[in-house]
């Protein structure tokens, strides 16, 4: 069995009084998708910023591809292939959409960063940026001013971005979030042909896109991993329908 690509053994994360993440040990293997859920409040940001290197851990390590990463800085995390999506600031709005991909690509290879050059010039950089587009469906906006974009197709392009890293991982904060039918459908289907190629810690309230594509899921509750097994298992645990599910236990 191939070993975890990322591995959080016993994490605690204390506020003042508030215990925000209660000694949370989980992990991610390659190939699965690893659904985080939780109620508002349960502390699965907090948990989501420790493992980006945004919060450090008061106790309990962090190991991403077979490193200690605990003390690593966010970028130092990105270049070991950790890629975190879905957030706004990743997008340049008044660049098209294959420039916001292309510079994901250019700050991968290493190459010069002419930040203003726009990596537009560099057909490397633009065949590996089409190639993320072209998986989350979005080849055809290439030319497309991002800031342009619906909001499910500014998801999308985050998500291109990330993959335009090389990521050996995807940590997805509420890819769902704010999405028409239409548009989750798209891009539960986008995750599910991915994740076999990338594995991905998935962080989500729509409960149909999480039993659609989990192959684990791990209920969090006041900071604290409740339960955790495949998503059938969860859907039976009467502490976790009666925590979280919000349905009678008996």
């Amino acid at each position: 069995m191939s070993s975890p690509i990322l591995r959080l053994a016993g994490l605690h994360k204390s506020f003042g009084a508030l215990v925000a993440t209660d000694n949370v040990t989980l992990d991610l293997s390659p190939g699965e998708c690893h659904a985080l859920i939780g109620p508002n409040g349960a502390g699965k940001t907090t948990l989501i910023h420790q493992i980006s290197g945004v919060l450090k851990p008061d106790a309990g390590r962090i190991f991403f591809a077979e490193q200690d990463v605990t003390d690593a800085a966010p970028h130092e995390r990105a270049q070991l292939g950790m890629a975190r999506s879905f957030q706004i600031t990743s997008i340049i709005p008044g660049f098209t959409v294959l420039e916001n991909v292309a510079l994901a690509a250019q700050a991968r290879s290493g190459s010069s960063f002419r930040f203003f050059g726009r990596a537009k010039a560099e057909t490397a950089l633009n065949d590996a940026a089409i190639q993320a587009l072209t998986i989350v469906g979005l080849e055809a906006r290439r030319d497309t001013v991002a800031g342009s974009l619906s909001h499910g197709e500014k998801r999308s392009l985050e998500l291109a971005i990330a993959l335009a890293m090389a990521p050996k991982a995807l940590i997805l904060d509420e890819p769902m979030a704010g999405m028409g039918r239409e548009e989750s459908a798209r891009l539960i289907t986008t995750l599910r042909e991915l994740k076999s190629r990338v594995p991905i810690l998935l962080v989500e309230h729509d409960m149909e896109a999480v039993f659609a594509l989990a192959d684990r899921v791990s209920v969090l509750v006041y900071g604290r991993v409740i339960a955790s097994g495949a998503p059938e298992e969860i859907r039976a645990d009467p502490e976790v329908r009666s925590a979280y599910l919000g349905e009678d236990a008996a």
